[in-house]
């Protein structure tokens, strides 16, 4: 057990971050358990106790009478020169054990530009960063989206979990307790488990490249190991775990709220967005099934919110009768509602009406484009019409505060386009000064955010060459002297981590060494702006002999091997191909609710049948 010292913890920010002990948490001894999981998020404690898929493993293998999971998060700079300075090992919080005595140490990827935050914390935990260097110790795993491309930690990974974790963990864990008795090789275990299907162990398999640096061939080192990984999904939300319980933090975090999932999967289609594509298809839990968790969460943490996460909220099947019931059920305790960022085309005010009634906040929308021309190439299927017939709507009712969510950089896009999302702001302004000033509150704010465009895996547009940097910043520059309005501001994404976030998102395994290059030259949580290196990041490139260039400014093609194949997630190639070209010209796909598109996710669901089918309407009704 690790001690901190008082005076360590009076030196540093936010010293609850280390402290553990909150409400809902897990304590066990952990010599009656057969397995001990340390749960990593690589980014602070804010941070990863806001995300839902932490919570949901913590709580799942702690119901397992022969495991102990605890939670490890990125050190704060300040705790972590005081950890070096007085030799404190990294430790998880529940038990202030050193993470190196564990048997797993799992790592959930939700951003590429956090790959330097694993690096350290690995090295403050005193474990070696290459998966041939570890010879006992920890089993180092991987799992979330940037799973899709593992190919950049390949080398780091004892394994990655490709899918939804919460089956492959159990299966996992069952055929780890039967090694750990067997005293066979550690290679023997990684074997045995790389036969579960979402399991990808890298060393079992190596690449060939071509001289002009794409990939030649991608073969297993010996028969039997699989040629394709393919993802694991649940296939009934219903029946899979949730907690009744979430840790309640002793220190304010991102998302201070209680989470309930009401369905995992998207219908849309979007051509830029990973998760639309990876999380298929849509499984949804029922509204009873929803306001039977939420009693359960509401009674054992006291929160007083509710969000409702999903990738598009409002697509629930039956999302007014949902929050009807959410409101009907809580308003006497004064537990509010909120909703995330909201599609246009589905925006109710009568909807979000009823949940200001306990508490008002802001709207966020995110139209993604600025000209009906883009919003069509990436398969929005929004219309200024249906953005400003909500915002009125909105401002009738006395809403005066919209977000609006954009990219910049997407392929084909112009310099008018861009200009577009200045002129669709001011739409929003106009709208509101359209409306009698005695029918509408005092107060408008619009801040418009962009991001810079990042191709990813598994997306129509994962082909696509990003715009370098310089392009990137003459469009931001060019937008924000196209914003008149004093109502409106502007936000954007650095463009400099954007382009070592499309780096890595299509990058392979010759990236590793620049990583640990990168890390051993002081790079560490580059997703925030004040600690990114960029110059440190170039030497490290320059040094190793890649030019990151090939990876984000290089429009693939199409018969290109990209370093992900390997991995089926549920939607084929010919798919992605056949909007890839729709893109280009313009050609919209319908939401697959609508009619089945032919993504190839049906091979995933039993008799074949999707949103048209019996799967679908069986998982929807109440």
């Amino acid at each position: 057990m690790v001690v901190i010292p008082e005076h360590i913890l009076k030196k540093v920010q936010k010293p609850a971050r280390y402290i553990g002990n909150e409400i809902n948490a897990c304590i066990k001894n952990p010599k009656d358990v057969k397995v001990r999981f340390a749960m990593c998020f690589p980014d602070i404690y804010e941070v990863g106790m806001s995300h839902l898929g932490i919570k949901i493993l913590y709580h799942l293998l702690n119901e397992r009478e022969d495991t102990y999971c605890e939670r490890v998060f990125a050190p704060w700079i300040d705790m972590e020169e005081e950890m070096r300075k007085n030799n404190i090992p990294l430790f998880a919080l529940e038990t202030k054990d050193p993470i190196k005595e564990f048997d797993f140490v799992g790592f959930t990827l939700q951003y590429e530009m956090s790959y330097t935050n694993v690096l350290n914390i690995l090295d403050l935990a005193g474990i070696p960063f290459l998966s041939k260097d570890r010879h006992d110790g920890p089993f180092i795993v991987f799992g979330g989206p940037c799973a899709f491309n593992p190919e950049p930690l390949a080398d780091i990974a004892d394994f990655f979990v490709i899918g939804e974790a919460e089956e492959v963990l159990m299966e996992i864990i069952d055929l780890y307790v039967k090694w750990k008795d067997s005293k066979k090789t550690r290679i023997e275990f990684l074997e045995s488990i790389s036969k579960i299907q979402g399991v990808y162990v890298p060393q079992f398999y190596e690449v060939e490249y071509k001289e002009d640096g794409t990939i030649k061939q991608r073969r297993p080192k010996k028969q039997g190991y699989p040629e394709v990984v393919k993802k694991r999904i649940i296939k009934d939300l219903n029946k899979s775990y949730y907690p009744d319980a979430f840790i309640v933090p002793l220190t304010e975090i991102v998302h201070d709220r209680i989470m309930l999932e009401t369905f995992r999967g998207c219908t849309r289609g979007c051509r830029f967005c990973q998760a639309g594509m990876i999380y298929r298809p849509v499984r949804e839990r029922t509204t009873n099934k929803l306001i039977e968790m939420a009693e359960k969460l509401v009674n054992n943490t006291g929160y007083d919110e509710i969000s409702l996460t999903s990738l598009s909220i409002c697509d629930y099947s039956d999302i007014q009768n949902l929050v009807m019931s959410l409101i009907s059920r809580f308003e006497k305790e004064k537990v509010g509602l909120s909703l995330p960022s909201l599609r246009i085309d589905s925006f109710s005010v009568d909807l979000i009406n009823e949940i200001q009634k306990v508490r008002k906040t802001g709207l966020t929308f995110a139209p993604e484009a600025g000209s009906q021309r883009m919003r069509d190439i990436i398969n929005k299927g929004v219309t200024e019409e249906d953005l400003i017939k909500s915002v009125t709507a909105a401002f009738k009712s006395g809403w005066t505060t919209i977000k609006l969510y954009f990219m910049i950089g997407l392929p084909f896009e112009t310099m008018e386009d861009v200009e577009g999302i200045a002129k669709l702001a001011q739409s929003v302004v106009d709208a509101y000064f359209n409306i009698p000033k005695q029918d509408r509150a005092k107060g408008l704010s619009v801040t418009i955010s962009t991001s810079s465009f990042v191709p990813k895996p598994f997306t129509p547009f994962q082909w696509e060459s990003q715009d370098t940097i310089e392009v990137l910043k003459e469009k931001q520059k060019f937008l924000k002297s196209k914003i008149k309005s004093k109502y409106i501001n502007y936000n954007y994404h650095e463009s400099y981590i954007s382009f070592l976030e499309a780096v890595f998102s299509r990058g392979d395994r010759r990236l590793t060494p620049v990583l640990i290059k990168a890390w051993e030259k002081g790079c560490k949580f580059d997703g925030w702006q004040e600690h990114f290196k960029f110059d440190k990041w170039m030497e490290a490139f320059k040094e190793c002999g890649i030019d990151p260039k090939f990876y984000a400014y290089r429009k693939r093609e199409l018969d290109e091997i990209l370093p992900w194949d390997f991995i089926d997630a549920g939607v084929s190639k010919d798919y992605l191909i056949k909007e890839y070209n729709k893109a280009k010209e313009g050609a919209l796909t319908r939401d697959c609710r609508l009619g089945c598109t032919a993504c190839g996710i049906t091979k995933y669901l039993e008799g074949g049948a999707c949103f048209n089918g019996a799967i679908f309407n069986k998982v929807s009704k109440n």
